[in-house]
């Protein structure tokens, strides 16, 4: 049996979905969810429904029973995500899990001095909890997604152009599909006992390039403009965006002017046996799908 936590979210229900298109019966799978309304979907296709909260250890433990794979899905709880995800690794132990794969994801720097260590914190803390725990365990250090450019960006890119405190610097962005069909391949393969895999692109994206997509696909020049992070929020502010919106996307920025999501390596085309999809592809799909 395989369990997905975060079941009615974004990567854990993109996931089942793939783990069925492998032609994995819907029998030999659970899906942890708080809100047993809002996975109907999931019941229709018949994935057995587990209620469970990440705060709530006698939950956890009587959803794990009988479970074989558990893919963790981080949760979204920065400040309690450690703890939270503690008490999922300990239901896991107590119950018999064989073996954990846990959407962790990619960092260069896991210093204080780091613009988004208040998230990488977590992922670190879980990574050596899960590590500790004996139980045989795959992470999954994902870069950054494809599908945040968007939300980054806004809805009025192609007028204004992209503002973000990005630099020159670049990241991996892989789409959150492929990421999803990598953690189906992990939890239905073999051999991914015990190993830390980078999930991202083959090429590391600035945001120069994704202009310069914008620019070719649009026929019109999408510029980009770097502001300080500064003015950045200030602008923002003044705007009336929220200053939590406002703080992830600066931070988030920082991180990929610094390099924080560039990597040189990849794991993600041997897990996906091919070659992962390309940003433009995805920003056609976005921006100038005629469907």
């Amino acid at each position: 049996m395989i369990l997905v936590t975060g079941a009615t979210g974004q990567f854990g229900k993109t996931t089942i979905h793939a783990l069925l298109n492998k032609n994995v019966p819907a029998g030999s799978i659970s899906a942890l969810v708080r809100d047993l309304t809002k996975a109907t979907d999931l019941k229709e296709k018949g994935i057995h429904l587990k209620t469970g909260d990440y705060d709530d250890a006698t939950s956890l433990l009587s959803a794990l029973r009988g479970v074989n794979k558990l893919l963790l899905v981080s949760g979204n709880d920065i400040p309690n995500r450690a703890r939270q995800q503690r008490n999922v690794v300990e239901a896991a132990v107590a119950a018999g899990v064989t073996h954990i794969v846990y959407t962790s994801f990619l960092r260069r720097n896991e210093t204080a001095g780091s613009p988004i260590a208040a998230v990488a914190a977590s992922h670190i803390e879980t990574e050596r909890i899960i590590k500790e725990s004996g139980i045989p365990y795959t992470i999954m250090r994902n870069s950054l997604y494809a599908d945040i450019l968007p939300g980054f960006m806004g809805e009025k890119v192609l007028e204004t152009g992209i503002y973000l405190p990005a630099g020159n610097g670049s990241a991996s962005f892989a789409l959150r599909q492929d990421m999803a069909e990598a953690a189906a391949e992990i939890l239905t393969g073999s051999g991914h006992e015990n190993k830390d895999y980078i999930i991202a692109n083959e090429r590391n994206y600035t945001m120069h390039d994704v202009a310069a997509m914008l620019s070719e696909l649009s026929g019109a020049e999408i510029p980009y403009t770097s502001p300080t992070t500064a003015t950045y929020t200030d602008t923002l502010s003044k705007a009336g965006v929220p200053e939590e919106y406002i703080q992830l996307i600066a931070g988030f920025s920082e991180a990929i002017e610094q390099g924080e999501f560039e990597t040189s390596h990849s794991d993600l085309r041997k897990l996906l046996g091919r070659t992962p999809t390309d940003i433009k592809e995805y920003l056609k799909s976005v921006y100038f799908s005629t469907n």
